[in-house]
């Protein structure tokens, strides 16, 4: 039987240094609507940007790509699955071994744990996949792909259910990881969200729509997608390596990560999320192991904003701009900068972010801005952002604005207000919220 041949640590090579050098690109619908064309731009700013993502000897095993948009509600309907209305339940593929043992292990831990959360599993779907496209390398690792549906059956807010659906994976992450089950590191959960589904895998850009049918679907539709095309610098690539994570797909390298892990372990037993539950046990580990950077990071992000903090709290925290004559900032943004400084060493990059949770959608360099993005905004108001130009093809007089993301400073769109924030509005914000300098002179 093939299975997945992850590398273990050897010789020169560990896991911990996986590192990766990208493209990304993101397409928002400013005014929140929703549609095929959106997810069918994003795919060809993705294929436009094949030089961005490597491929092994054989070009038809790809390093990874994906794409992740908001839960396309109808398409799913269409499907027969009953699920309720919008934003009340959850959804998201997962990866699964190919020996039928280990599956259904694995499938009875996420089920038990669903019930232990006092939620139901409503369907288990098999995602259609083309499996004649892939490589050699790419089939002999092929997961077998699920979707699973999980409600309340209690009249519950969305928030609510974001935050249960993450603890819910978080504690079949972790049963996963105290198992003695076979094939365990074939076992991943691309994402679990009321908001937002994120299909990848270990392919190349050109190969994503055609390994999941459901992308090419005319009733699978976003309002805005992350798209990603991966290349792994001095690693190997595997399906769950693949991006975008379930909040970001990320562009460089973080080059404290080794730090910013033990930092926050060592912190976890300080952290007491009261919105989650108040114990941080269930969650632990906060960084999921054997991962990428950008992996690592992502599970800090996810893990903050689940907590209560706001996006741009979470990423100005943890990704701060440097401040200096070239770049003042107000005596109170200086206070929040210093406060934070307290709880969260920098993540440094070189890096670029895109980000999206499915209502909010942006991207920031991080303070040294070595990996540059640009981005326009079309006449009828929609975003792109990019870590190439040229990715999708514009007349002039379609464009309204265009310029580049700045070291340190964050573009954001709310999908449901339609409103754009430019990065002073947002850290205006952020250091007017609290009295900072007071609690530091405290």
């Amino acid at each position: 039987m093939q299975h997945s041949k992850r590398l273990e640590e050897q010789g020169l090579y560990s896991p911990a240094y996986e590192h990766d050098a990208c493209g990304v690109g993101l397409l928002v619908n400013i005014h929140g609507g929703k549609s095929h064309q959106v997810v069918e731009n994003a795919l060809q700013v993705l294929e436009h940007m094949n030089h961005r993502g490597a491929e092994g000897a054989d070009p038809k095993t790809g390093d990874g790509a994906g794409i992740m948009v908001q839960i396309p509600h109808e398409f799913i309907l269409l499907q027969g699955i009953p699920v309720p209305e919008k934003g009340h339940y959850g959804t998201g593929l997962v990866f699964l071994p190919k020996d039928k043992a280990s599956q259904r292990a694995f499938l009875d831990i996420i089920e038990n744990e669903i019930l232990n959360a006092g939620l139901q599993l409503l369907s288990t779907r098999d995602v259609p996949v083309n499996h004649e496209i892939l490589g050699e390398g790419s089939a002999a690792t092929e997961p077998d792909i699920k979707q699973i549906f999980v409600v309340s059956p209690h009249e519950i807010d969305e928030v609510t259910m974001g935050r249960q659906l993450y603890v819910l994976r978080k504690k079949i992450e972790g049963r996963v990881l105290q198992s003695t089950i076979d094939y365990k590191k074939d076992f991943y959960i691309v994402s679990l969200s009321n908001r937002n589904i994120v299909y990848k895998g270990m392919l190349t850009s050109l190969q994503l729509r055609y390994y999941y049918l459901d992308l090419i679907n005319p009733y699978f539709t976003s309002g805005l997608a992350l798209v990603h095309a991966r290349f792994s610098t001095n690693t190997f690539p595997t399906w769950s390596l693949a991006q975008p994570f379930r909040l970001l797909g990320h562009n460089g390298e973080i080059n404290t990560i080794r730090g910013n892990r033990k930092w926050m372990e060592a912190r976890e037993s300080v952290l007491i999320p009261e919105v989650l539950g108040g114990n941080l046990d269930p969650l632990k580990p906060l960084v999921q192991p054997d991962m990428s950077d950008s992996a690592s990071l992502d599970n800090i992000i996810e893990f903050f904003m689940m907590s209560g903090m706001s996006l741009p709290h979470v990423l100005s925290m943890m990704i701060p701009e440097s401040f200096n004559e070239k770049n003042p900032i107000s005596e109170n943004l200086k206070a929040f900068y210093e406060y934070h400084s307290i709880l969260m060493d920098p993540w440094d990059g070189p890096a670029t972010l895109l980000f999206s949770d499915g209502r909010y959608a942006g991207g920031m360099l991080d303070r040294n801005g070595l990996r540059p993005a640009r981005y326009l905004i079309t006449q009828n108001d929609m975003m792109v952002i990019a870590s190439e130009a040229g990715v999708l093809a514009f007349d002039a007089a379609d464009i309204k604005e265009k310029g580049r993301l700045q070291p340190g400073k964050i573009l954001l769109v709310d999908t449901e207000q339609g409103k754009i924030y430019y990065d002073h509005e947002l850290k205006e914000q952020l250091a007017n919220a609290y009295p900072y300098r007071e609690w530091l002179s405290k």
